[in-house]
């Protein structure tokens, strides 16, 4: 209980933390918001790691010289999608060894081929768009790569979706990080920018069932 009140206190204060890992680590900072950024998209047990915040802290650090913007915007973008690389491989290999029953509850081999079938109909945009959803971008090309989507398909959306992901909080950050009221709300514009980016995938996907329901009639949405 301690660690997660430790992990929530910094992810609310990351902008102080990392200003005195800067003065401490110097350029060696931009390693290790590489190792985060890597850890966040790669592994399916780091998904509280605070990568929107992090990248937009990072801008706003660029913007005062404490960091190298071209760096950031170079070597984070391949973090996230070496990150998302390990994560689908993983997935690939361990799912279908894993799913082998056709009786199990959990563990059924139908929800792998439906899994399959989901990712190659609407994969792209889905991995797109979890990009920016915290938590939800860690598990995506996990079971992308558990459903068995097609690799060229799944790298073309990832490596798009990387580097939108990236620069969209990165250079968010250098230019708005440092205004004053910014600053002052570090957390609540962070959450505000998240609900930005979620929100034409929610209304689509609230458009979407509203749709199949009024083509029923009689049937509950």
């Amino acid at each position: 209980m301690e660690l997660l009140k430790y992990g929530i206190h910094v992810f609310i204060h990351l902008d102080t933390y990392l200003g005195g890992i800067i003065k401490d680590y110097g350029i060696w900072t931009h390693a290790l918001l590489f190792a985060v950024i890597f850890c966040e998209t790669g592994f399916v047990v780091t998904p509280f790691l605070p990568g929107d915040s992090l990248l937009f802290a990072g801008g706003a650090f660029a913007a005062l010289g404490s960091l190298n913007l071209t760096w950031l915007a170079v070597a984070l973008p391949f973090a996230a999608v070496a990150g998302d690389n390990v994560n689908y491989w993983t997935g690939r290999t361990v799912g279908p060894k894993v799913f082998t029953s056709t009786s199990s509850r959990w563990l059924n081999r139908k929800y792998l081929d439906r899994t399959h079938r989901f990712y190659e109909k609407h994969g792209g945009k889905t991995i797109v768009i979890a990009r920016f959803m915290p938590i939800i971008r860690t598990f995506t090309p996990f079971v992308a790569g558990i459903g068995s989507m097609t690799y060229p398909r799944f790298i073309s959306y990832d490596v798009a979706g990387g580097l939108l992901w990236i620069l969209t909080f990165t250079l968010g950050g250098y230019f708005f990080g440092n205004i004053p009221v910014v600053r002052h709300n570090f957390t609540m514009v962070i959450l505000a920018i998240i609900m930005v980016s979620v929100a034409p995938a929610v209304i689509g996907a609230l458009r979407q069932k509203w749709g199949k329901g009024k083509g029923r009639p009689g049937m509950a949405v």
